[in-house]
């Protein structure tokens, strides 16, 4: 009997020591069981931390769930593990692993929107990064819920879209990046914004039309208050604004626009024709960032009406229509005759 429970005592002793070796090994010794180089976890909403340990184990990242207990009931950490997708891309331990989940670094990517895009161009960029077909990002825009405390009238989000990088989780959705994109648009539209807009008349909805127009205009920050005193003085005096980017918005609206602007579309019939149809288009015609939608409500104190391109991405500003020919020969005509 004696023998026996000596023999019992080495057994467990034994099998205690390998335990404790396994719980080590996983503690100081990094292990990557997967394959590739990479390799994503998913942890959903409300998953126990057995459950946790169950997908690390499947997908490779732990070598099984001992030392995963241990470190979680060492730090406890059990209740700190947040839901999400981990990326891990090299071998881990344990610590490691835990600490990682109990940070929430979840594995997101970056979207960059750059200023003047349309809702259409807005749906390519978020195709072309992964996160889902183009159709589904223009229909999430197509719904003008979010922003009628601002816009009663809008039929879409065209122009409430603000232009910023945002980090979506690789499976997020184009309402949940919409949704986000207008909260960006908000945040940009402070207060005083509203207020300074307010005062010379403007609803939300001709700020950001304004804006928008700007925006396409020039990209040149010393330009943006320049683009908006000849539109705000043209409205003034009753004058059409003729914006060539007003023009285009329409074409493409209609699939017509082919790279293009010739003379025969300046003629066509849209209510977005600014040529034909004198003060702002029905609506914004892309994506304004904060230095437009600021140059809306604060344009220079200058008296221009004209202004034309100097083919360097510069303008060329003139209050009378002589001056403004001039600049048409110089900087239109002139080169072209080289």
């Amino acid at each position: 009997m004696k023998r026996l429970a000596i023999a019992l005592v080495i057994v467990v002793l034994a099998i205690l020591g390998a335990i404790v070796a396994r719980i080590v090994i996983a503690e100081v010794r990094p292990y990557k069981g997967y394959s590739g180089n990479e390799q994503f976890v998913e942890i959903p909403a409300g998953a126990g931390p057995a459950s946790i340990g169950r997908r690390l184990v499947e997908a490779g990242v732990i070598r099984d769930t001992l030392g995963f207990r241990y470190e979680l009931a060492r730090t406890g950490a059990g209740r700190r593990l947040q839901a999400g997708e981990y990326r891990f891309d090299r071998p881990m331990t344990v610590k490691e692993v835990v600490s990682k989940i109990a940070r929430g670094e979840v594995h997101l990517l970056p979207i960059t929107f750059r200023e003047g895009l349309t809702v259409l161009e807005m749906a390519q960029v978020f195709e072309s990064k992964g996160f889902g077909p183009a159709a589904e990002f223009v229909a999430a825009a197509s719904d003008p819920t979010p922003i009628r405390g601002l816009d009663s009238t809008a039929r879409d989000l065209e122009g409430y879209l603000f232009p910023d990088t945002y980090t979506m989780a690789r499976q997020a959705t184009a309402a949940q990046l919409v949704t986000r994109m207008v909260a960006g648009f908000e945040h940009a539209l402070t207060p005083k914004l509203r207020a300074d807009a307010a005062a010379r008349g403007l609803s939300v909805r001709e700020l950001v039309t304004l804006a928008s127009l700007i925006e396409k205009e020039t990209g040149k920050a010393e330009e943006r208050a320049l683009v908006a005193a000849v539109y705000v003085n043209r409205l003034r005096i009753g004058m059409a604004l003729q914006c060539d980017p007003t023009v285009i918005y329409a074409l493409q609206r209609a699939g017509r626009y082919n790279g293009n602007l010739t003379r025969a579309d300046l003629q066509s019939d849209s209510p977005y024709n600014t040529y034909r149809y004198p003060g702002l288009p029905p609506g914004p015609i892309a994506a304004p960032g904060r230095a437009s939608l600021e140059a809306a409500v604060r344009p220079a104190d200058a008296p221009y009406i004209y202004f034309v391109s100097r083919g360097d991405g510069s303008h060329a500003f003139a209050t009378t229509l002589p001056e403004h020919n001039q600049n048409v020969f110089e900087f239109q005509i002139k080169p072209n005759r080289k």
